[in-house]
């Protein structure tokens, strides 16, 4: 479905990413592990358009995204869940999920809204809610929610884990599980490299802005290098 090929991204003349590529099948949970700095999020924001690749292409379904502007891609399908969550702190909760479903025209919004409430029925019970008094929990919960409403066919989410209790994490990580079995197609980076490998089929492992291991999720997470450096293992 989503192949990224030799991509290359500057911040001025930092090379971030220097020729990445990967692919994610139609329904596969894929992750992308790194340390800071590693490329990760900047992978995820090339695809979706938010920085701009001196070379090399993405494509979705065998249509190239490369100078395709950020609202265009989101109509193409693609739905970018950001670090940080960032959603409208001034606006309620159903303020935020209409704001995901800006530029949809067809009619199938008010059923994309039951499924989000159906996926998360905190929401539900505070739609009414300004969405900055919510808890860290129910902010993600929420910005993920608003992604779903742009009626994507490829999920990214950047970090859904991060700031979260435990319990917390273990119900993001189930919803994207659900998320998942309906049919959804993720790629996810997330810190916490145990989950993301028990959830995905496969893993790309990036280094300085560069893919240095892919494989099975299985493989990956009993690999000596990864189990040291992500997994918390000593050697």
């Amino acid at each position: 479905m989503l192949e990224v090929r030799d991509l290359h991204v500057y911040y001025g003349e930092i090379h971030a990413l220097k020729g990445v590529a990967l692919r994610v099948g139609k329904g596969e949970i894929v992750t992308l592990l790194g340390n800071n700095g590693a490329g990760k999020t900047t992978t995820l924001k090339a695809v979706s358009g938010l920085l701009p690749a001196r070379g090399g292409d993405v494509w979705l379904e065998g249509e190239s995204l490369l100078g395709v502007p950020p609202h265009e891609i989101v109509r193409r399908g693609v739905a970018h869940v950001p670090e940080g969550r960032r959603i409208f702190n001034r606006l309620t909760v159903i303020e935020n999920l209409h704001m995901g479903a800006y530029a949809r025209a067809d009619g199938g919004t008010q059923q994309d809204l039951e499924r989000v409430f159906a996926l998360f029925p905190r929401l539900k019970e505070r739609r009414a809610q300004v969405a900055g008094t919510l808890s860290g929990g129910e902010q993600q919960m929420l910005a993920i929610g608003r992604a779903l409403m742009t009626a994507p066919r490829i999920l990214l989410l950047d970090e859904p884990s991060m700031g979260l209790a435990p319990v917390l994490v273990e119900q993001i990580f189930e919803t994207i599980q659900d998320i998942n079995g309906q049919g959804m197609t993720i790629l996810l980076v997330e810190q916490n490299a145990a989950m993301a490998l028990t959830v995905a089929r496969r893993g790309y492992v990036l280094e300085t802005g560069t893919v240095v291991l892919e494989g099975a999720a299985g493989d990956l997470a009993e690999n000596v290098e990864v189990r040291r450096a992500y997994l918390g293992e000593g050697a």
